[in-house]
């Protein structure tokens, strides 16, 4: 059982990071609203699972805390994204 805690926890925190990616793609207009619901409510089920069986213990409290650290990692991620390179004149020499 310890193993699934674990396996919820790492899942978790991957939608923890997609949710914070969506969250800055929404903000900046590439994506709709639902995509971002969805992370969202795929990461707090996996998170509210964590400590559905056992009290609240510090693994739950450490994996929550790194969800929120990897919810900011992917909001970060996405608002300082490089743009695309133009390779036009590589590509197409004049």
């Amino acid at each position: 059982m310890e193993f699934l805690r674990g396996v919820l926890g790492v899942i978790g925190l991957g939608c923890a990071y997609m949710a914070g990616r969506s969250l800055v793609a929404f903000r900046k207009g590439w994506q709709k609203i639902s995509r971002l619901y969805g992370w969202v409510i795929r990461m707090t089920v996996c998170l509210a699972a964590v400590a559905f069986r056992h009290s609240v213990d510090m693994v739950d409290i450490a994996i929550w805390v790194v969800a929120g650290v990897a919810f900011a990692g992917g909001c970060w991620n996405t608002y300082h994204q490089k743009p695309p390179e133009d390779l036009s004149r590589e590509i197409f020499p004049e």
